[in-house]
C-alpha cells in the first residue's frame, strides 16, 4: 500500500472511532463499543483487550471495574482512551501499551527492547526448577540462607549457578531466583536496553542482590577472556545453562502476527536461515567454559527440538536428553541433564 493508500485507511478509522465513542457512557458501554469496533478492525480477544486498556486507563483492577460498570465514563480520560483503542487497531501489543505482563504469577515490566514473556516459557522454568533439585536438593530453601555459599566451589551440592542467557526481560532469571532464594544466578543479554528492563524486573521482584548481569553474545560473558577473566567473574562456573534465544527462521519473520513481526524486537526473533544458528553457536562454546554445565534447558520453535536434541546426543556431555511439549502438544522444550556428577 502507498503513501496516500496508507493515510486513507487511518482517516477511514479514525472516522469510524469517532462513530463508536460518544460520551456520555457507562463503563460497560465503553467496554462494548471499544471491543466491537477492535473487532472490526481484525484484533484478537477484541473483549479482553479493551477490558484490559479501560482498567489501564482507570487505574483500577478488574473487581473495581465490574463494581463500577454501570458508573460513567469519566470525560477526561475520553482521549487517552480513545487514543490506546486506536494503537491497539493497528497491531501494538497490548502488554507494551501497559508496560507489563504477568509470568509465572509475577508482574513483569515490558517494553518493545524486550520481547513479551509467553505462557509456554513458564513450562521451561517449571522443568529447570525440577531438575535442579533433584541433583541439588539443598538448593531450595528460604531467603534467609540466601547468600550461604553463595560462592561455593563448582560443583557444589548447596550452590549451585544458573546462567539464563539472552534475559531479555528477565523473566526467567528473576524467576528462578524468587523461586529458589539460595541459587546463583545470572543473566546476560546482547541488548543493553533489554538488560536495563531485566535489572528493573529484578529490583521489582526483590532479587537485584542475588542475580548478576553481563552484556554480551550468547556465552561469551561466561568464557574466560585469557587477560583476567570474562565478563562475569573470570570465567565464571556454570551449573545449569537455560536459553531461550530467538529461533524464527528468516523466512517466516514476514509470515509472524503482525503484534509479533511489527512491534517486538527482531534481535530476539531472528535465529539465521533455519532459526538454529543461537543454538549451534552455543553447543559450540560450551566446552569453552570452565566445566561442562550438568543442565541445559532451551526453548525452541516448531520442528526445531528433535534436530537440536540430536545435536546434543552427539556432544554427549549429558546422559538423560528430553523434549517437552507445550500446552498445544508442540514439541517446545529441550532439558539435557547428566545425571552423574563428574
Amino acid at each position: 500500500m502507498d503513501k496516500d493508500g496508507e493515510i486513507l485507511v487511518v482517516m477511514k478509522q479514525n472516522d469510524e472511532q469517532e462513530s463508536w465513542f460518544q460520551m456520555p457512557l457507562t463503563l460497560r458501554e465503553a467496554r462494548k463499543r471499544a471491543a466491537d469496533w477492535l473487532e472490526a478492525q481484525s484484533v484478537e480477544e477484541s473483549s479482553s483487550n479493551a477490558e484490559l486498556l479501560l482498567m489501564h486507563v482507570l487505574d483500577i483492577d478488574r473487581a473495581a471495574l465490574l463494581m463500577a460498570w454501570n458508573d460513567l465514563f469519566p470525560e477526561d480520560k475520553g482521549e487517552e482512551w480513545q487514543e490506546l483503542v486506536r494503537r491497539k487497531a493497528l497491531g501494538e501489543p497490548i502488554q507494551y501499551m501497559i508496560g507489563e505482563q504477568w509470568f509465572y504469577g509475577r508482574p513483569f515490566l515490558v517494553s518493545p527492547a524486550v520481547l513479551i514473556p509467553r505462557p509456554e516459557t513458564e513450562l521451561l522454568v517449571e522443568e529447570v526448577l525440577a531438575a535442579v533439585d533433584r541433583l541439588w536438593p539443598a538448593a531450595g530453601g528460604s531467603a534467609d540462607a540466601s547468600m550461604q555459599g553463595a560462592n561455593a566451589e563448582h560443583g557444589s551440592t548447596v550452590v549451585p549457578t544458573i546462567v539464563d542467557v539472552g534475559t531479555g526481560s528477565g523473566a526467567i532469571a528473576v524467576t528462578l531466583a524468587a523461586q529458589r532464594p539460595r541459587l546463583c544466578v545470572c543473566a546476560s543479554d546482547l541488548s543493553p536496553d533489554a538488560l536495563e528492563v531485566a535489572r528493573a524486573n529484578a529490583a521489582r521482584q526483590g532479587v537485584a542482590a542475588r542475580i548478576r548481569f553481563a552484556q554480551g553474545d550468547l556465552l561469551a560473558p561466561f568464557i574466560a577472556s585469557g587477560r583476567g577473566g570474562s565478563a562475569i567473574d573470570g570465567g565464571t562456573p556454570v551449573d545449569v545453562l537455560v536459553s531461550n534465544p530467538p529461533y524464527i527462521p528468516a523466512a517466516d519473520m514476514l509470515e509472524l502476527q503482525r503484534e509479533v513481526r511489527d512491534y517486538e524486537p527482531h534481535l530476539a526473533l531472528a535465529g539465521g536461515a533455519d532459526g538454529l544458528d543461537p543454538y549451534r553457536r552455543m553447543l559450540e562454546q560450551l566446552p569453552l567454559l570452565p566445566s561442562m554445565p550438568r543442565i541445559v534447558a532451551f526453548e525452541l520453535g516448531i520442528g526445531q527440538p528433535r534436530i537440536v536434541a540430536e545435536l546434543m546426543r552427539q556432544a554427549g556431555a549429558w546422559d538423560d536428553i528430553r523434549i517437552i511439549t507445550d500446552y498445544n502438544g508442540i514439541d517446545r522444550h529441550i532439558l539435557a541433564v547428566r545425571t552423574i556428577e563428574q
